[in-house]
């Protein structure tokens, strides 16, 4: 019964990841014809906006465009911390032998395109985007194997969503560790004792789910005051939130289960809006070929496929997993290629890589080029790939 569980938490992520990544789509496209639209400079004026609100002798207003990506952008690592804890608990991720094959391809996807891009723009002002090219976008990599239908093994599509989780954890090391500039003890030491706090009521099995988010809000606001990036207090209060292997759904699962819907069709797309807004110069395409933008393209496109392909092989002839059932290395190298969709996660860090406005467009672009690119190669090469039979027991 528990596995039916996790195999309808599966799918039902599956679902909500291919649906997001059409909406994605869309807003995408919104975003670029309104930068190139009369609209451009009123969208920008609206993202420049401050709001927000007083408490006490304190007052918290920050720009549209801040509370997009400092406090929606958390409820989103939310989540993918509890799809993360939730895999390593009873999913893809919960034995060594289960974990090893995604583990070990996600960390070669990973590792190759950053070192890559480190190549092309070593001594380069924009050195510090070595990050961008290692993460790839969950939602428009399920939402193009799922178009693919049949044509690829169930296997594989579990392959890529666990490939995928453990790929958003390295990025989210990398933002905790790397893109963090000043860190403030007092505030970081408070948000220490926020999660001692929630770890005692996890080991005390309190359950309702208001004794955790409560505490989270205070939890990302002293995150976001110490210097850390504030989305990272999603991803440590997803793990302090109980969960369970039995039939019963636990408070993890009934999170996520909430979680969702406003994350794939509210919060994402509107991330989307705001950071993919690129008005279209001369400049940027002769920027594709400068050290940023070439090292993003091929990190994210050939420095994946070799990187998922190449450890996944290794990991395969040192016996540490096996490919997924009535898959092939052929499906690999087609993964490979739609891992480099790196899209939310890759302008998301592109954001934090860079104070220089000209350097986040152009960044912006590439991941976008490349993401398209690898989307399209992905699915050609897949779909081209005949459907393995069946093995026939002889008469």
């Amino acid at each position: 019964m528990a596995k039916l569980l996790n195999l309808q938490a599966f799918k039902d992520f599956f679902r909500s990841g291919q649906i997001g990544g059409v909406i994605l789509l869309i807003c995408v496209a919104i975003s670029l014809f309104i930068a190139n639209s009369s609209y451009a400079t009123a969208f920008a004026d609206f993202l420049a906006t401050d709001f927000g609100f007083t408490f006490g002798a304190n007052a918290y207003v920050f720009s549209v465009s801040a509370w997009i990506n400092d406090a929606l952008m958390a409820v989103f690592f939310l989540l993918v911390g509890l799809e993360i804890k939730r895999e390593m608990v009873e999913g893809e991720l919960s034995s060594i032998k289960k974990a090893s094959l995604p583990v070990v391809a996600a960390l070669g996807g990973m590792l190759v395109p950053a070192f890559i891009y480190f190549m092309f723009n070593k001594g380069e002002n924009t050195a510090s985007g070595w990050g961008i090219p290692m993460a790839t976008d969950i939602a428009f990599a399920l939402a193009i194997i799922s178009m693919l239908g049949k044509h690829v093994p169930t296997s594989l599509k579990v392959f890529l969503a666990a490939l995928a989780i453990v790929d958003d954890l390295g990025a989210i090391l990398v933002i905790a560790i790397f893109y963090t500039n000043e860190v403030h003890f007092d505030y970081l030491l408070m948000a220490a004792g926020i999660v001692a706090l929630l770890l005692v009521f996890n080991f005390l099995n309190v359950k309702p789910l208001y004794f955790y988010l409560i505490p989270g809000v205070f939890l990302w606001y002293f995150i976001h005051h110490s210097g850390i990036h504030a989305t990272i207090a999603g991803v440590l209060l997803a793990l302090t939130i109980p969960t369970n292997n039995t039939n019963v759904e636990s408070p993890l699962e009934k999170l996520e289960h909430l979680l969702n819907g406003p994350v794939n069709y509210f919060i994402m797309p509107i991330f989307a809006l705001a950071n993919t807004n690129i008005t279209f110069q001369k400049e940027m395409v002769s920027g594709l070929i400068s050290p940023l933008g070439f090292g993003i393209i091929t990190g994210l496109f050939i420095g994946k496929t070799i990187g998922v392909t190449l450890f996944s092989w290794a990991a395969v002839k040192l016996k540490l997993g096996s490919l997924p059932s009535r898959s092939g290395w052929k499906h690999i190298i087609g993964l490979g290629m739609l891992a480099g969709i790196g899209f939310t996660m890759s302008i998301f860090i592109s954001l934090l890589s860079f104070s220089d406005v000209l350097h986040v467009t152009e960044a912006k672009f590439a991941v976008l080029c490349a993401s398209v690119l690898s989307g399209i190669a992905g699915f050609v090469f897949l779909k081209s790939i005949p459907k393995k039979k069946p093995a026939v027991n002889p008469a």
